[in-house]
């Protein structure tokens, strides 16, 4: 079940990127891992650097792709942020934020929500 879980999530970051490319972000990293955190994807959003969370369901029985995103988990994006900016520090940027790309899927339709500055 893991693995079927990991190739659906890597699946659904691969829609995203192809998502965020569509409206011009350049990809900088995906699966970016530092400490006990890992940031899905990182790109340039024209001065701004942008960490980018995918959350994909297809139903709301355990809530929504947003809520999902707990605050114990914004506080290790934020720490995983942190470690990124502090392995790159050649990068130019003028503000940085946090998007969430929320895709809600079922077998007839499938929706892409791209929350900016999320949290």
């Amino acid at each position: 079940m893991e693995k079927n879980k990991t190739n659906t999530g890597k699946f659904f970051e691969q829609v995203a990127i192809k998502f965020l490319q569509e409206k011009h972000f350049e990809i900088l990293k995906t699966n970016f891992r530092f400490g006990k955190g890992e940031i899905d994807i990182v790109a340039k959003d024209n001065s701004a650097l942008v960490f980018i969370e995918v959350k994909a369901r297809s139903s709301n029985l355990f809530g929504t792709p947003e809520e999902s995103i707990t605050t114990k988990k914004q506080k290790i994006l934020k720490k995983t942020a942190e470690g990124f900016i502090f392995k790159n520090p050649e990068l130019k940027f003028e503000e940085c934020r946090f998007d969430v790309i929320a895709i809600y899927f079922s077998k007839n339709e499938s929706k892409i929500l791209h929350h900016i500055e999320a949290f």
